[in-house]
């Protein structure tokens, strides 16, 4: 099968050249290496310029619009591959990364997405990184579970890929792409969300594989989202974009216990008031904040939703048909 591998990058020249040499290290080489940078990214531009392309058989894309979602979209488009691999650019994948996705793509021709476990690269001696068996399950109620940092055992199907490791089955893209409503100037966090769930939707299988391994070196960012420092627009950003996924995803009956869950109970990162109650003697105004952010969220989520539901033609209207 012919590989593609997408790597969009923002203004962090040292770790792409990181990621860059990590790939030229691939016991399976990639057919195509796409790197899709911003416009105005004056440092990446210069860096691709100059460095040492060698065997790699690497193009460079432009995009104009901020965002981890348009750089991935025009990613797609230009794409030949079978097989349509994704990684950051302060990821350094192992050597079998290629070998091992290409494995469960070429055994089950079900398997839509195909992804592993990023390693998170801290410079504690003290750190250990917990172990998880339950990685990228979304629960009946709405609850997301992630952990792909920490999965441990065998392959298994599950509902969502993470972002910095993952490879989806170029057919999949025949009449889907990354959700442009989701919010963020930079990461669009949960992106990968809305995109697995669609493909659940459609039949398809995703398959995560620990064995299948990146580093990840967690670089800074340079949007909003600044990972362990709070800000209300990220905040929000990041809930309404995990509401509008789940509620696309659901059913009504699942739609009215999600939100119901979300706003009585939540979770540590997207609040609810239980989660306010147990947060508020450790966090005081910091927990009422991510409250605050997190109702705005749900509710903006809501509203994005229903104003997409509203937009689309009756079922079996000419204009449905045609699309």
């Amino acid at each position: 099968m012919k590989i593609s591998v997408i790597v969009p990058t923002y203004r962090r020249v040292n770790d792409l050249a990181r990621c860059l040499n990590a790939l030229r290290q691939q016991t399976r080489l990639a057919d195509e290496l796409i790197i899709v940078v911003r416009d105005s990214d004056i440092e990446s531009w210069m860096f691709l310029d100059s460095f040492d392309v060698g065997f790699l058989p690497l193009k460079t894309l432009q995009v104009k619009v901020p965002g981890v979602i348009a750089a991935m979209n025009v990613g797609v488009e230009a794409a030949t591959g079978d097989i349509i691999a994704f990684t950051d650019d302060d990821a350094a994948p192992h050597a079998d990364w290629l070998e091992r996705m290409e494995f469960y793509y070429l055994k089950d021709d079900r398997a839509g997405g195909v992804g592993g476990r990023d390693i998170i690269q801290r410079t504690e001696p003290w750190f250990e990184e917990e172990r998880a068996t339950t990685v990228g399950l979304l629960q009946w109620h709405g609850r997301l579970i992630g952990e792909h940092h920490r999965g441990v055992g065998t392959a298994r199907e599950v509902d969502v890929l993470k972002g910095v490791n993952m490879s989806f089955r170029r057919s999949v893209f025949t009449d889907l792409r990354f959700d442009q409503r989701l919010r963020g100037t930079g990461a669009q966090v949960h992106f990968e969300v809305a995109f697995c769930l669609e493909l659940r939707r459609k039949g398809w299988t995703l398959i995560y594989d620990p064995a299948i391994l990146v580093d990840h070196y967690i670089a800074q960012r340079f949007d909003e989202d600044q990972r362990q420092q709070f800000n209300a627009i990220a905040y929000i950003n990041a809930v309404h974009n995990e509401t509008l996924a789940l509620l696309e995803h659901f059913s009504w009956f699942q739609r009215i216990i999600f939100l119901m869950w979300a706003v009585l109970i939540g979770t540590r990162q997207s609040l609810g008031s239980v989660q306010w109650v147990r947060l508020f003697p450790s966090e005081t105004t910091l927990a009422t904040r991510k409250l605050l952010a997190s109702v705005q969220g749900r509710w903006q989520g809501w509203q994005t939703w229903r104003q997409s539901q509203s937009d689309r033609p009756p079922s079996g209207s000419t204009q449905a048909i045609h699309e």
